[in-house]
């Protein structure tokens, strides 16, 4: 091939000689990095807000929220499970609820171990959505501050996905309030309030309504033990998809936490299981008054008590 007279063409690489930047650091007018004493507050050295954004707020609420009722969920399935299973009796097991419940059932523990990290866990998990969604909206499409924002705000585009400990979340929500309302609020109707529901409450129900009473239980349990796990173990970094592993040693170890995360929930729901529904919920209907009592009281329920 013929040799090619690269002055005819321009645009071949050439090899040109280094030259520096036209403005050094010391040349700039402020510099690469600004005098951290003039910084206005809220900046640290670097000139970079420190200022923590709404997502990050609403992630720890929702994350710290989560302490605080997993302190009492400990507390619960020690008064509803390892008792009984220790115990194997109804009887045996009341006094020790009795003793322990003025501090998860009263001033000031109820609200700072179960109604206010509930709804904070709650709200913030919903308001992390509609954040999410927010910014993905402003960077990728149209925000919500115009009319065509607001039109795809109820789409799904820009909505980030459901995560399985979400959608057990959800689950779980429902769940919960119908537990508190059979075992909290329908009792305030009553001479006595919530300090007539007892383990015996429970054993009552299921004597005289035992497939509803397992189906309400065995969901409760199941949804809110798998919640509880994989919450926890997104917390502490352990999830499959948080391992940092790279190639085929990632997918080794994705499988092995999958499969660690899930015997620990089945192992907790078990072991839930075994004494709330194997000894309290084998205990019997209770005799006279009281029996009637339990009766009223779910009668009581809304939506389904008008067949209990």
């Amino acid at each position: 091939m013929a040799n090619i007279d690269r002055e005819k063409h321009p645009l071949d690489l050439q090899e040109v000689e280094p030259s520096p930047v036209e403005e050094t650091p010391s040349q700039s007018k402020d510099g690469y990095f600004p005098d951290s004493s003039n910084a206005p507050k809220g900046t640290h050295h670097l000139g970079l807000h420190s200022q923590h954004s709404s997502i990050w707020w609403l992630s720890r609420i929702q994350k710290y929220s989560s302490y605080a009722f997993s302190a009492f969920a400990a507390a619960h399935i020690t008064n509803t499970s390892l008792i009984p299973l220790l115990t194997r009796s109804v009887p045996a097991s009341e006094p020790y609820l009795l003793l322990t419940r003025p501090y998860y059932q009263g001033l000031p523990f109820e609200p700072l171990l179960v109604v206010i990290p509930l709804y904070a866990h709650i709200l913030s998990g919903l308001a992390l959505r509609v954040a999410r969604r927010n910014l993905a909206a402003k960077r990728y499409g149209e925000g919500t501050s115009s009319p065509e924002g607001w039109k795809t705000f109820f789409t799904s585009k820009f909505w980030p996905s459901v995560s399985g400990i979400s959608k057990l979340g959800f689950a779980m929500t429902p769940l919960v309030v119908g537990h508190v309302v059979i075992n909290r609020a329908v009792p305030q109707g009553f001479a006595g309030g919530s300090s007539n529901v007892n383990l015996g409450y429970v054993s009552h129900a299921f004597a005289k309504h035992p497939a509803v009473s397992f189906a309400g239980f065995a969901a409760l349990l199941g949804v809110g033990c798998w919640h509880i796990t994989w919450g926890w173990a997104k917390w502490l970094g352990w999830t499959p998809d948080q391992t940092t592993a790279m190639g085929g040693e990632r997918e080794v170890i994705k499988k092995r936490r999958w499969y660690i995360i899930n015997g620990l929930a089945a192992a907790l729901t078990t072991l839930w299981m075994a004494g709330g529904i194997g000894v309290v919920g084998r205990g019997g209907e209770a005799p006279g008054w009281v029996g009637r009592g339990y009766d009223e009281m779910y009668r009581s329920i809304p939506v389904i008590g008008r067949w209990m």
